[in-house]
Order: C-alpha cells, then structure tokens, then sequence
C-alpha cells in the first residue's frame, strides 16, 4: 500500500485520570511533548497526520498538524474514548485508509502501518489491528489499527448505541490481526511512574 494513502492519527484525547488528569500528550518524553514524539515516529509512515485532542487545542496545533476534537453531539458524554478520536478521523480523513496510534506508547515499531497494510490487503479486510504474544495467547493491541474509511458508518452507530469497547466494535468489521514479537514496543504510559520508566535514561 502506497503510504500517500493513509492518514495518521495520533490519539490524544484521553482525561489522563490515572495521571492526576494531566493532559498526557503534552508531558515530556526525551526533551518534547509524548504526542510530539509518537506523531514524528508515525509521519515516515504514512502520507499526512493529524492529532485528536479535546483540550489544549492551542498546544497540539503547534505541532502543525491538525487537530480533529471528538465533539460530534452524538458522542456524549464528553471523553466518549479512543473510539471518539477514530471517528473524528474518518470524518475527516481525505485518503482511503485511517490509521491511529495512541500518544502514550512512544516505542510504538517503526514498520507498524507498513505490517498492517501488507496484512489487510491480503485478506481483502476492512480493519488491521496490532496484536503481541502474552504467553500462549494473544493480546490485541486495539488502538493501534489501520481501517478503510468506508467503516465510519459503523462506527458512528456503534457509538450511538451507548458502545465505547474498541475491541467489540472492530471484532464486527471485516478484520485481522497481525502479530508483532517485541511486546516491549507496545509498552504504554498509563501513569507519570509508567512515563518515566519509559524515558530513554531508565532503559538499559
């Protein structure tokens, strides 16, 4: 899949509750903001990007992308989840394919749209989702997913019926999963401690 064909979206519209409600896109990692930093692993990827945030608009638009809010009046209440920032995509995603990471998963690989694409294509899907090994089962990895825009429909439904599970909603569509063996890169920053354990100076 030629990447002019996909856009990127980085997912920063969380309420960051497990980080005293801190915007967590804009706490630093490696000297720049967490979003900053996932949006510039993401752009060599894909063929242009955006950022969905719903506070401190200001802030993300100087990254000098896009900022795509989540404040369709269906999506009540606010902060309706990660299923908020991929319709706010899909509506305004002006290439074929959408594909989202989340801002707090900065080692995110750097082949991830590229896996995803050659994946989807095969199976003729609508949706490719991340996935890594947990001992002998697998864990999706749902944030991070690469879908045709032709699902935003679906997706806008799902949300009106009171649905927020990013897994329900993308085991309806026509997907797969792809498998990636460094579980490591997929490491998240739920909390400040989990951000710091992630900052270039704590690894080994």
């Amino acid at each position: 899949m030629n990447p002019a064909l996909v856009t990127g979206l980085v997912l920063a519209g969380g309420e960051g509750r497990r980080m005293g409600g801190l915007d967590k896109g804009l706490q630093d990692f490696a000297g720049q903001p967490l979003a900053l930093h996932a949006l510039r692993r993401l752009a060599p990827q894909v063929g242009r990007t955006a950022v969905s945030a719903n506070r401190h608009l200001d802030a993300y638009a100087a990254f000098g992308v896009p900022v795509l809010p989540d404040d369709e009046p269906c999506l009540l209440p606010p902060f309706p989840g990660p299923l908020g920032g991929f319709l706010a995509g899909l509506q305004a995603c002006e290439t074929p394919w959408l594909v989202t990471v989340p801002c707090d998963t900065p080692r995110f690989p750097s082949d991830l749209v590229a896996r995803l694409a050659q994946a989807v294509e095969a199976s003729d899907g609508e949706v490719a989702v991340a996935a890594t090994r947990d001992g002998d089962s697998l864990r999706l990895q749902p944030a991070f997913c690469l879908m045709r825009t032709g699902v935003k429909d679906s997706l806008r439904q799902y949300l009106q019926s009171g649905e927020r599970r990013i897994s329900r909603w993308i085991a309806q569509q026509r997907g797969v999963e792809v498998v990636f063996d460094t579980p490591d890169d997929f490491a998240n920053a739920n909390t400040l401690d989990d951000l710091d354990q992630l900052r270039p100076h704590r690894r080994p």
